[in-house]
């Protein structure tokens, strides 16, 4: 099979977007790391572990084999950001052009995963994907805009945005890789803290508070790691942490409205098939920001959640204790 575009990795998100790649009839590669999902995929047109609500397009192919991915000449990254660096190793890949689409930090590391990907792939040219995006929608073709940040600038934009570009899935131009990463990590932890609130029966006005407030860290955080305050406040920053902080098709929602209902985090994360990212950034997230000098407090708070030091009423509790200040970005 000849395709343009390869997708790497098999979940909820990867499959749609090999689902919307393949709306035209153009073919598609998906990699799947479970021999039985590659199956599935191939004989009877669904992936009923991840998205089990879409009918899969015929063009699509499931692979289980990294080598199949050799010939595309774009990647499209959407393994779990803790193992892109063990699945890039296991491509092989030393050119092309690689979409990376999963929001994460590195644990252990605090590499962005622009920084991973550089280190395992040095030849290849880097681009970054996110924005505003519940997988199920995408499949079903609902419209939805994206950030496509190319490390290449322009020339790799035009590649690019011809070859994902779909009628409803419009991806806009930036050149600002790190501001497009820092949005989609930050956000999924913030997500989280919303998701306590909602578990908490906090009301509406105290989300909004968070939602306002977060973005603040966000934009704190993103500056000082050099990103653009124009990204941080468009798709993939404040378009996708408004998206993700509303409802519990968020796993990462989902996962801190379960916290503030009393489940420890421990239990939650073991039982869980799909993966929420904030659990694993949080964590480095705020380690990044007290080197950095940043104040991030209601990242620390998540941390502390998922790190079981501190019941959610308790947590939320300290915050609201805070001094008083003025509303500025820099506090």
């Amino acid at each position: 099979m000849s395709c343009e575009v390869a997708v790497v990795g098999a979940g909820a998100w990867g499959t749609a977007l090999a689902q919307m790649l393949s709306s035209d009839g153009r073919e598609v590669l998906l990699w799947a790391r479970e021999p039985e999902l590659v199956t599935q995929i191939n004989a009877e047109r669904r992936n009923g572990l991840f998205l089990p609500s879409a009918d899969l397009h015929p063009t699509i192919r499931a692979t289980g084999d990294l080598a199949d991915l050799a010939q595309a000449p774009i990647l499209l990254m959407v393994t779990p950001a803790q193992h892109l660096a063990t699945v890039l190793s296991g491509i092989g890949r030393s050119d092309g052009d690689l979409v990376l689409c999963s929001k994460g930090i590195e644990a252990g590391t605090g590499r962005l995963m622009a920084d991973v990907a550089r280190d395992a792939a040095p030849n290849a040219s880097l681009a970054v994907l996110s924005g505003p995006t519940f997988a199920h929608e995408v499949a079903a073709g609902l419209p939805t805009a994206v950030t496509l940040a190319c490390a290449g600038g322009e020339a790799q934009w035009q590649r690019l945005s011809a070859a994902i570009a779909r009628p409803a899935f419009r991806p806009y131009y930036s050149d600002d890789v790190t501001g497009a990463e820092i949005g989609g990590a930050v956000k999924n932890v913030l997500a989280i803290a919303c998701g306590v609130v909602e578990g908490l029966r906090l009301g509406q006005n105290a989300r909004a508070a968070l939602i306002s407030r977060g973005f603040a860290e966000m934009q704190r955080f993103g500056l000082a790691m050099g990103a653009q305050a124009e990204t941080l406040s468009g798709l993939s920053g404040l378009g996708d942490l408004v998206l993700t902080c509303s409802s519990t098709s968020s796993r990462n929602f989902s996962l801190g409205k379960a916290l503030g209902e009393g489940a420890s985090a421990a239990a939650i994360l073991s039982d869980r098939a799909t993966v929420a990212e904030g659990a694993f950034t949080a964590p480095v997230l705020a380690d990044l920001a007290r080197q950095k000098g940043v104040s991030m407090p209601i990242v620390e708070a998540v941390a502390l959640l998922l790190e079981g030091s501190a019941p959610a009423h308790e947590v939320v509790a300290r915050l609201l204790a805070r001094p008083l200040r003025a509303e500025t970005l820099l506090a």
